[in-house]
């Protein structure tokens, strides 16, 4: 069976690292204008994530916001020769790196889809603009919009197969000001609802053509990224009863287009029937609201399409490195998010 190594990542404004005319880092010394860590110790750690790790294909949630940032990224501190894409889309954007140096990947293994100009590309496009729904029940549309665009890539195999990823980062939905409680909880529910109404219009605006359209339904697909939402209702999702990650992996009326999600495949039988997904989580953080506990949520998924069989597993959260030393003590400056990896057999895409 030969593998290929699939990595999913918030690695956490990482476009703080980056100055331009020419591109480069930031001078050692200097402090990130987001997370106030110093640029070379954040370099040293995402880095010391990304070689450990040792992924074929990475896809990086909140990367610098132009390839060429990422491509230097990839050329000067992490292992092997590496080809780069980014969606740009501000500070937070979403970029993509392929191994080029793989004995399973083709010569030029990565295509960036221009979603203003690649054809099919352009129905994701058209998908993701502002768009209208009713996300309160009361008849009124309201417009929701995507506050970054979706990355959408190709990568080819030796044996000329293709892979499609999509890579998005949803609406968040943490709240890190203090205010009073109604207004607290009016701001967490307009939250979810945003999530929802994204997911929403991904699924019905461009995944279940994907799904059912000729020309792609048999190219195996990951949908992949932050999507701020774990699976199940929490409090302010049962008010509107709907989970915006559920919604996008799809509808349990068309079961041959629903969405597979890597790590609920490796959970054991027993958690499958009950639904127990408390070991699962991809971010942890220190919540100011109540008094700075840290809180754990599974908000980064690897899903993926039916197409094939048996072509996408082992889905892993990265919370420990292979010296048993946990990523958060090893590389206290890469990321509050774990990385989350799977393998692709080629032989069956």
């Amino acid at each position: 069976m030969s593998t290929l190594k699939f990595a999913l990542w918030n690695a956490e404004w990482m476009n703080e690292l980056f100055a331009n005319n020419p591109i480069r880092y930031h001078d050692s010394d200097k402090k990130g204008y987001m997370t106030k860590q110093n640029i070379a110790d954040r370099i040293h750690d995402i880095a010391g994530v990304v070689n450990e790790v040792s992924a074929d294909i990475w896809v990086l949630v909140e990367g610098p916001n132009q390839t060429e940032e990422l491509q230097y990224f990839f050329d000067t501190s992490v292992n092997g020769a590496w080809y780069c894409a980014v969606q740009s889309s501000g500070a937070q954007s979403i970029g993509i790196a392929v191994r080029a140096d793989s004995n399973l990947l083709a010569e030029n293994p990565l295509t960036w889809h221009n979603l203003k100009t690649a054809e099919y590309a352009s129905k994701l496009d058209i998908a993701t603009n502002e768009f209208r729904m009713d996300t309160d029940n009361d008849a009124v549309m309201e417009v929701h919009k995507f506050e970054r665009k979706p990355l959408y890539a190709s990568v080819k195999t030796k044996n000329d197969k293709t892979l499609n990823i999509i890579g998005v980062h949803l609406k968040s939905k943490g709240i890190f000001n203090a205010m009073e409680w109604s207004k607290w909880w009016s701001k967490a529910d307009g939250n979810r609802k945003k999530i929802v109404a994204q997911c929403h219009q991904l699924r019905i605006a461009f995944l279940d053509d994907y799904l059912t359209n000729d020309e792609t339904k048999n190219i195996p697909l990951i949908v992949c990224g932050d999507i701020n939402d774990g699976p199940g209702f929490d409090t302010s999702e049962m008010k509107i009863s709907a989970s915006g990650v559920e919604r996008l992996m799809g509808s349990i009326w068309k079961p041959n287009l629903t969405l597979g999600n890597v790590m609920y495949d490796v959970l054991d039988e027993k958690k499958k029937a009950k639904l127990d997904f408390e070991e699962l989580y991809t971010a942890s953080f220190a919540d100011p609201i109540f008094n700075n506990k840290y809180q754990k949520a599974w908000i980064d998924h690897i899903l993926y399409s039916r197409a094939k069989d048996g072509w996408i597993g082992q889905g892993e959260i990265i919370e420990t490195m292979a010296d048993g030393e946990k990523i958060y003590k090893k590389y206290p400056k890469s990321s509050d998010h774990f990385p989350v990896t799977c393998l692709i057999d080629i032989d069956k895409l």
